[in-house]
């Protein structure tokens, strides 16, 4: 198994004001005048952690990462209930991303992005594909209705006892229906029990559908009822609205990647984010190494996963560094 890099800690950092009363937090670390990456957390509403950083070779790499719109150290928090998420869509985000790189003089960056950031990562890259240097996504989704469909109501077939728990948390005349609209309804209700409960469910069943992995560990930041509640409140306000995304056009607009090196790595036993996804967009993107990884799931508890991150960000780092 490879191992991670040591902990680089950040030598920049600062408040970037995107607008629409939103505060963007951001830090550089390793190399200043290593090779610019760019980390795209997953989530939505994650935030960024040490964890991404030890992705990359810190001599080599002068790595960039950021909170999102609404969650980490960003302001205001979409934990309070009283935050609006109206200019919080992938655009919104897109277009952060893109002030972050031109704040901090960047040319052109290696993206890397995991799950909900695989599909931000794609967004960006087409959207700016003349910015973006190489491409490393893993566990990769395009947040598509399918998907989310998918996810909250398919799974249900692999565990029906807690899909069963996650669908009657709804209002008895919404359960046949979208239960990623019905939750995002429960997460802005009045009642602060309601909205509580609705957090605990929806991260409860978070945990449950990507627990495929033999390596699975439930995710200790549920129980922190401020991050749950950010977190479930960023979740379904994207996967109501199919990450406010055309239908199909992450596929459809790979084509734009056309001449970007880049690496899409992916669990077979990833069952809630099917490996067609990944597989499609490669059909696309023929510049992508795509690897599949027998019983390994979402994200990277698996370590031959982490082995593949790990070799691609290795495989993109220049030859020397100052």
């Amino acid at each position: 198994m490879a191992q991670l890099y040591p902990p680089a800690e950040a030598h920049d950092q600062g408040m970037l004001d995107v607008g629409d009363g939103n505060r963007v937090h951001w830090e550089v670390c390793g190399n200043p005048n290593g090779k610019p990456a760019v980390v795209l957390h997953g989530g939505p509403g994650s935030g960024d952690s040490p964890f991404w950083r030890r992705l990359f070779d810190p001599a080599a790499y002068r790595i960039v990462l950021l909170d999102q719109r609404g969650c980490g150290r960003s302001t205001p928090d979409a934990a309070d209930p009283h935050t609006s998420l109206a200019a919080n869509t992938t655009e919104h985000l897109i277009a952060d991303v893109e002030l972050l790189r031109e704040h901090l003089g960047v040319e052109r960056w290696l993206v890397l992005g995991g799950s909900w950031g695989a599909t931000l990562g794609l967004a960006y890259a087409e959207r700016h594909p003349d910015r973006v240097s190489e491409l490393v996504l893993f566990s990769v989704t395009n947040t598509s209705r399918r998907e989310v469909e998918w996810v909250t109501r398919d799974m249900g077939r692999i565990f029906p006892e807690a899909w069963a728990r996650f669908r009657d948390a709804v209002p008895e005349a919404e359960r046949d229906g979208d239960l990623a609209d019905a939750y995002a309804r429960m997460l802005e209700d009045p009642d602060p029990a309601m909205r509580e409960r609705a957090a605990i469910e929806w991260c409860r069943w978070e945990d449950v559908h990507v627990s495929t992995d033999p390596a699975h560990e439930p995710d200790p930041r549920y129980e922190d009822p401020v991050f749950r509640m950010r977190f479930a409140r960023l979740v379904t306000h994207y996967w109501r609205h199919a990450a406010f995304l055309e239908d199909g056009r992450l596929v459809r607009e790979a084509a734009k990647l056309a001449g970007i090196p880049g690496a899409l790595i992916h669990g077979r036993m990833d069952i809630s984010g099917p490996a067609d996804v990944a597989w499609k967009v490669a059909q696309v993107w023929t510049d992508a190494e795509l690897t599949l990884i027998a019983g390994e799931g979402h994200g990277v508890s698996g370590s031959t996963t982490l082995d593949a991150i790990l070799a691609a960000t290795d495989r993109f780092r220049p030859a020397t560094a100052d």
